[in-house]
């Protein structure tokens, strides 16, 4: 089928959605995620079809952000779960004002209609954006990257036997069939359509869509990475914060992927850093230094580009500032706006350091790997919103809504 047919599918479909009540999304919720769980089998054997046509030619490391396991189909049915859970955010109140002439004007939350997602090889999207656009009250067209797509086919088609039992129409949830360039165009030209355009990837996807686009746009930013430690840091509790940060899912947008360490506290720190994460780990990160930290340990050293890579593997660049302003700056000149970090015990700084630094979300004496919507309580998300319009950081529910003004009278006219 046409790209632009399926998405005019969805549009069709979309009122089954976008008016039903919080009992009917929920149950439909409830029977996607069965479903799921319910087609394991299937799923894993197509998770197969794509790991085999990708091996040799993606990293170790995005092979495992590509791999399904049993217990990562049961976590994504977990996540439907959760969002069936959680308060229906279409219909809420959010204003009510009586005028001088007895107007009653009251702001609403609505459903944003039709929501399209073009992403790479992440086997979670379909399940979490379904999830979070069903339960906001939206229609969802879901266009895979090639080497994702048998996998996104088996869970869609699952999440679309779960809705067949329900009050909400299938045809809400498309998947489209076309993985070629020209799919993703239609998408970023079809306004009147598509209601909003997320992309989910590298930087060159997320740029291709932000510039080409005519339908609007929430662009969820790379994740250049820092963690701050100040000379104030509890050193323990830093390396922990940076072994969890770096090593714990190298792949994804919340990994860290540059370390600052104030010069004070540099000769004790970075040769634990060293032995951590080189010397003593499983499998060693490779440490890119700037030319003071070569001073302190052995490494790689950076290269001009460096601080402004987002590796997704066991790499990281390592640079030593003279103090809390310094860093402050080169987050400010280097970072996506994504998520950062400080780790201190110096309050006076941590506020100075939240204050200063503009991303989407900024951590005192934490990983930024909890930057994502299930950590944060918001059941799945659509992505992390590294732009300030609309929408910033996780994604989940309120996020993917809209408003509108219902004004009741008596009669009044505008003199």
């Amino acid at each position: 089928m046409e790209t632009i047919d399926q998405i005019r599918l969805a549009k069709q479909a979309k009122k089954s959605i976008n008016t039903a009540t919080s009992d009917e999304k929920n149950k439909a919720l409830r029977a996607m995620a069965d479903a799921l769980v319910d087609a394991t089998a299937d799923i894993l054997a197509a998770n197969q079809l794509d790991m085999e046509a990708a091996r040799g030619r993606i990293s170790e490391v995005m092979l495992d952000r590509l791999l399904l396991t049993e217990e990562r189909i049961q976590a994504m049915a977990d996540g439907i779960l959760q969002v069936a859970a959680l308060p229906d955010p279409v219909g809420e109140l959010l204003e009510e004002r009586t005028l001088e002439n007895g107007l009653v004007i009251q702001k609403k939350r609505v459903a944003m209609g039709v929501i399209g997602i073009i992403y790479e090889s992440r086997p979670n999207v379909p399940s979490d954006a379904a999830g979070v656009a069903l339960k906001s009250g939206s229609a969802v067209v879901l266009r895979s990257g090639k080497d994702a797509y048998q996998t996104a086919h088996a869970i869609v088609s699952a999440l679309k036997t779960g809705l067949q039992a329900t009050a909400i129409d299938p045809a809400v949830l498309q998947l489209v069939e076309d993985t070629s360039r020209e799919s993703s165009l239609v998408m970023m030209k079809a306004k009147g359509d598509l209601d909003l355009l997320i992309p989910r990837g590298g930087a060159g996807l997320i740029q291709a869509v932000v510039e080409q686009a005519i339908v609007p746009v929430i662009e969820t930013g790379t994740g250049i990475v820092h963690v701050y430690v100040d000379q104030a840091a509890d050193l323990g509790k830093a390396l922990s914060i940076i072994q969890n940060a770096k090593t714990s899912r190298p792949s994804v947008c919340n990994a860290m992927e540059v370390l600052l360490v104030h010069e004070a506290i540099a000769d004790d720190f970075l040769p634990q850093v060293k032995k951590a994460l080189v010397d003593e780990a499983q499998v060693p990160v490779e440490m890119r230094l700037d030319a003071q930290a070569q001073q302190i340990i052995a490494g790689t050293p950076a290269s001009v580009t460096d601080f402004d890579t987002e590796f997704l593997d066991y790499v990281m660049a390592v640079k030593v500032v003279p103090s809390v302003e310094e860093a402050i700056a080169h987050i400010e000149a280097h970072s996506t706006h994504h998520s950062d970090a400080i780790v201190t015990e110096n309050a006076e700084a941590a506020a100075y350091f939240t204050d200063q630094v503009d991303s989407a979300a900024v951590y005192v004496n934490a990983s930024t790997r909890f930057t994502d919507g299930g950590q944060f309580g918001l059941g799945c998300e659509m992505g992390i919103s590294t732009q300030k319009l609309h929408a910033r950081g996780p994604m989940g529910l309120k996020e993917l809504t809209s408003y509108k003004y219902v004004v009741t009278g008596d009669g009044q006219i505008r003199e």
